[in-house]
């Protein structure tokens, strides 16, 4: 099953079941598996990556596995099938978040089937959509108001966007992502994965700066392309961001090429949970709730345990980590 067809059949598919996602991680030595099911391989599509982790080696299948979750016969082949994988990979379990919506009626089908809740997330459980078939003006008039206004007063400052996948755009983002994780402290991704995201994916991943008349950097957004849907994966600013609406003109322009371009979605990528103002995405979540946009709440990573005294030592492991960064 080509991805053409996958994201025939699957329009919610995005870049982590992509085949440059799957060159990305082979790229940085990990193993990768693809999957096709149902009649004729066409029913279903699973991209794994097996993680070598110090707390137990696991399959991981974020945004995945892609299938009809209403058809019973064939969820139980495809989770049969996935732990067959896993147990000839030696894994200690299988992390899989899918492409379901929390308030579906088929939210609850991973529990039903005996996964347990995973003690971290994966893949932008909660983030917001945007809806790029909408006009520029719709989408403008969506926003917040002071969204709107400083998406405004960008453009009478005269801050300018522009974006490039040049080797040398990606390290001076990652040099101000790292200055950027230790004033807000996270941890930012490894030069490494930055080039290896940059080799996968070519013309399908961009960084778009924000700068000031006079060429002063402000912000940084790493654009992944997909399927239908682009994607706000990773972001950097510098200390003019503070004081300068260098993000709003960033996104703002990103929404605007991208629904030039035609994909029908842009997804901002991670904000916090609703009622928690101790997560560590709650500083972003109100900026990037003012753009508008749909709230969604994907069901949470689940765990298939395929051993489970080992399992249970990563759980640990994990619960304690979450608490931590707080997630």
């Amino acid at each position: 099953m080509d991805w053409g067809k996958v994201i025939d059949e699957f329009p919610e598919a995005n870049f982590l079941q992509s085949p440059e996602y799957g060159k990305m991680n082979e790229l940085l030595g990990n193993k990768v598996i693809t999957d096709s099911y149902g009649k004729d391989k066409k029913e279903g599509y699973a991209l794994m990556v097996v993680r070598n982790a110090k707390r137990g080696r696991y399959l991981e299948i974020p945004c995945g596995p892609l299938i009809d979750w209403q058809n019973k016969k064939l969820v139980d082949d495809v989770l049969a099938k996935i732990q067959k994988i896993a147990l000839e990979e030696k894994c200690v379990f299988v992390r899989m978040r899918p492409q379901l919506k929390a308030n579906s009626k088929d939210a609850k089908i991973l529990e039903k089937k005996g996964l347990k809740k995973s003690p971290m997330h994966l893949a932008a459980e909660h983030t917001v959509m945007i809806d790029l078939t909408k006009s520029e003006e719709d989408l403008l008039s969506a926003m917040r108001r002071q969204t709107r206004y400083e998406v405004r007063r960008a453009e009478k400052l005269g801050i300018k966007v522009t974006k490039s996948n040049s080797e040398e755009v990606f390290r001076e983002f990652h040099a101000v992502q790292v200055e950027t994780a230790k004033r807000q402290n996270f941890v930012p991704p490894d030069l490494n994965t930055l080039m290896a995201e940059r080799e996968a994916f070519g013309d399908n991943i961009e960084i778009y700066v924000a700068s000031t008349k006079e060429g002063e950097k402000i912000a940084y957004g790493l654009i992944i392309r997909a399927g239908m849907e682009g994607d706000y994966y990773e972001a950097a600013s510098t200390l003019l961001n503070r004081k300068l609406p260098g993000a709003y003109a960033l996104l703002w322009q990103a929404m605007r090429g991208l629904k030039q371009e035609g994909y029908e979605r842009f997804n901002l990528w991670g904000i916090a949970p609703a009622n928690q103002p101790n997560h560590r995405y709650a500083g972003v979540t109100t900026f990037k709730t003012g753009f508008g946009g749909e709230i969604v709440e994907y069901v949470p990573a689940h765990d298939m345990i395929v051993s489970k005294i080992k399992y249970l030592k990563n759980l640990a492991v994990e619960t304690v980590r979450k608490k931590k960064r707080h997630l």
